[in-house]
């Protein structure tokens, strides 16, 4: 359907059904969800990059990849066809296609900032001040549905604690978010602070140019080593089997692996995490300290456990060519960091891996009929709509599974409520808790003890409430919601149709 302008006094409003704010692997799923089940309602795809992908575009440090299976961090609907652990222009590629074949770049307008969002109870819509980036003008966009698919974190800026004397250092501060493209490390020396996803990434490929390089931890993280190839997926296809049927059963067995792991990590924490880092020892050798470096003081799974392909991260230890060292910073100094232990790395160039800024729905400022809303004062139903927030649905993944299984789950779970508000002819529609549930504690948005990574418990007073009940929370089970959200029924008390 093509866009419907509405002329006011001042301004002409562009209007659509739906808008999906993002056009990373959420958006992108999202849209083919709504395209295929809800075709008579007209979509658009705000995205403030100037193209597609979110985090696979933003994202451009050396060696930058998925640390998920593509088997399950790519669609459903579309086949991967490549080794399990992907690169990031190989992702890029992926999401290119499913773009082609959805015929999605219509409904996408790049460098399109959403500033504002208010909620008209008189018309039923939403009204969004957007800024077209690049003539810098505020343009109005109105919807009657508003499907937020931003991400969770701030693609301008990472995070970097500020230390102390980081002005005085002579030599170059780098965040991975943010990497310079002309930047040379050749025959430098490289200090990496932090121990994530993002630092293993990038050691063993600036490992392969720099003099020697020092990944410096507060404490250790658990890691998962193993082969970047899924023999039962290799064999079916040298029995040429339909890669859409390879697919879903590659995608079947690794969820139903990672279903027993995280069991496991949950009745067997002790023996899970001996085994782990045993395995990592095994990829190190002799010379690295394990016990100090590589053995966590938290359960496996507490925190996101980076996938390691071929073991390529523990290389450069082994190898000689990086070393590790867990400390506290006291200080920056011209010539590098020094340490609450008095000792002092030297560098050239200090890369900040240390995590994102959090974004609660892109920043954007949001309010009900000129009201300001606070959504930290909201509880959310399943982790996706807000009480008292009316025709609003947020996408946030997963953390110890691949974020996208939620996205397509949330997809499906919002195009069966559009149909549903069309057959009995409603277009507004809001949660609130129910009778059963007032006068529940209003516990922080998840719970510590569950999930734990630095960028969430920084900006937990941003976040929404939860209650101590499934359906008032964002569980972090894939494997409970697969079988929890599609059995969501709309005559449930907590939705209120209007």
């Amino acid at each position: 359907m093509e866009t419907m302008t509405h002329k006011g006094q001042a301004d002409e409003v562009q209007y659509f059904d739906v808008i999906i704010v993002g056009a990373g692997i959420s958006g992108i799923g999202s849209a083919h969800q709504l395209k295929r089940e809800c075709p008579e309602l007209s979509y658009v795809l705000l995205e403030t990059q100037e193209t597609f992908g979110g985090t696979w575009h933003t994202h451009r440090y050396p060696g930058v990849r998925s640390d998920s299976d593509l088997y399950t961090f790519g669609f459903s609907f579309k086949p991967w066809v490549e080794s399990p652990i992907a690169t990031g222009d190989r992702i890029l590629t992926y999401l290119n296609a499913v773009v082609k074949e959805d015929d999605l770049e219509r409904h996408i307008r790049y460098r399109h900032r959403v500033i504002s969002a208010d909620w008209d109870s008189k018309r039923k819509r939403w009204n969004l001040v957007v800024r077209n980036e690049k003539t810098g003008e505020n343009l109005a966009f109105a919807a009657n549905f508003l499907w937020m698919c931003q991400g969770y974190y701030r693609h301008d800026e990472g995070y970097t604690p500020d230390w102390p004397g980081m002005a005085d250092f002579k030599g170059q501060i780098v965040h991975p978010q943010t990497w310079p493209s002309d930047l040379d490390y050749t025959g430098k020396n490289i200090l990496v602070i932090g121990s994530g996803a993002t630092a293993a990434t990038l050691i063993p490929a600036l490992a392969e140019k720099a003099a020697h390089v020092t990944m410096l931890q507060r404490s250790p993280t658990y890691f998962n080593p193993g082969t970047n190839a899924d023999a039962l997926a290799d064999q079916l296809r040298a029995l040429e089997i339909d890669e859409n049927w390879i697919h879903a059963i590659i995608r079947k067995k690794l969820l139903k692996e990672q279903e027993g792991r995280l069991l496991r990590a949950q009745n067997e924490p002790d023996a899970v995490a001996k085994e782990m880092i045993s395995a990592v020892a095994a990829n190190l050798g002799p010379s690295v300290d394990v016990a100090a470096h590589f053995t966590p003081a938290y359960r496996p799974w507490q925190q996101r456990v980076a996938f390691i392909p071929e073991g390529d991260f523990f290389q450069p230890f082994r190898a000689g060519k990086a070393s590790i060292v867990t400390d506290i910073i006291d200080r920056f100094t011209p010539q590098g960091v020094r340490l609450k232990s008095g000792r002092t790395l030297e560098a050239d160039i200090i890369v900040t891996a240390t995590g994102f800024r959090l974004s609660v729905l892109g920043g954007i400022a949001f309010s009900k009929d000129g009201a300001p809303l606070n959504l930290a004062d909201t509880v959310t139903y399943h982790g996706m709509m807000f009480t008292g927030v009316p025709n609003l649905v947020w996408v946030f993944g997963y953390f110890r599974s691949s974020w996208t299984l939620r996205v397509e789950l949330i997809a499906d779970f919002v195009t069966r409520l559009l149909k549903h508000m069309r057959n009995i002819g409603r277009e507004m529609v809001t949660v609130e808790l129910r009778k059963e549930d007032q006068g529940e504690p209003l516990l922080p948005w998840i719970d510590e003890e569950n999930f734990n990574p630095g960028y969430l418990m920084r900006d937990m007073h941003l976040m929404p409430k939860r209650l101590n009940k499934p359906e008032w929370q964002h569980t972090q089970d894939y494997f409970a919601e697969c079988i929890r959200l599609p059995q969501i029924s709309f005559s449930d008390a907590a939705f209120h149709f209007s």
